[in-house]
């Protein structure tokens, strides 16, 4: 393995949130016993060269594409989030958009459906992006954005996600930006953007300000559903304002 394959294997892991990698020392670090040197000496051989570390896996295939990722997926059971799930939610949208959204995890209408944001939050992300399009002159709909999930089953509950499932999804989301390389990122709520961003941070800490999901710049905003809540009056204008930053971005 080269330095940049070792370098991008380090960023994936990064990019899931991973901090620290430990390494169990390798035998050949320890001295070897005196005898042994000296009877390489006597003998004047060659010092013993330890076996090559094998390559670890890559971290996508070559020319990789939604229909590998899918495959790839198939009829997963990686986790436990597949023992209650109706339908898996890859994502839905343009696969050569310039901006994606990416939001938690598939709730009821999702898990019925297989299609991300279909219930109410789904409309209202509808009326935001194509709403905020309008008013700003720009031609957009929501068919021409990206909106895909951290997890791609339903949680029991809608409950968040946890750790190891965001893990085990984290490859598959991982997967669907690099292929998609869009100009900007949407992160939905605080488990989107943790996926993503690998922080710990919360919506409002972050909101409003440009991140960076490798060398893709990222906003973090309210989850549409957050928003349903009557109480959140200027939650509500704060979305629209990073939307209305982001739509910009992209499409100016």
């Amino acid at each position: 393995m080269n330095n940049e394959d070792l370098r991008r294997y380090l960023e994936f892991y990064q990019d899931l949130g991973v901090k620290e990698i430990y390494r169990q020392a390798a035998p050949s670090a320890l001295p070897p016993p005196p005898v042994l040197i000296r009877a390489e000496r006597e003998m004047d051989t060659e010092p013993v060269v330890p076996a090559a570390i094998p390559d670890l896996p890559g971290l996508a295939p070559a020319n990789d594409s939604f229909a590998i990722i899918q495959e790839d997926i198939g009829d997963c059971r990686r986790c436990r989030l597949s023992e209650a799930r109706n339908k898996i939610v890859f994502g839905v949208g343009d696969p050569a958009a310039k901006l994606v959204f990416v939001r938690e995890g598939p709730g009821a209408d999702e898990d019925a459906q297989g299609i991300p944001f279909v219930g109410r939050a789904g409309q209202l992300l509808t009326q935001m992006i194509e709403g905020t399009a309008s008013k700003e002159g720009i031609p957009l709909k929501r068919s021409d954005v990206y909106i895909c999930n951290v997890v791609k089953c339903r949680p029991p509950e809608n409950r968040t996600p946890l750790p190891d499932e965001m893990e085990i999804c984290g490859e598959f989301l991982f997967r669907q930006l690099s292929v998609i390389r869009p100009k900007a990122i949407c992160a939905l709520g605080s488990t989107a953007a943790k996926a993503v961003l690998g922080t710990k941070d919360g919506v409002t800490r972050l909101r409003g300000n440009w991140h960076k999901w490798r060398d893709i710049p990222v906003m973090v905003t309210y989850h549409p559903s957050y928003l349903l809540r009557p109480y959140n009056q200027n939650a509500k204008r704060e979305a629209w304002e990073d939307l209305k930053k982001v739509l910009h971005f992209v499409y100016d």
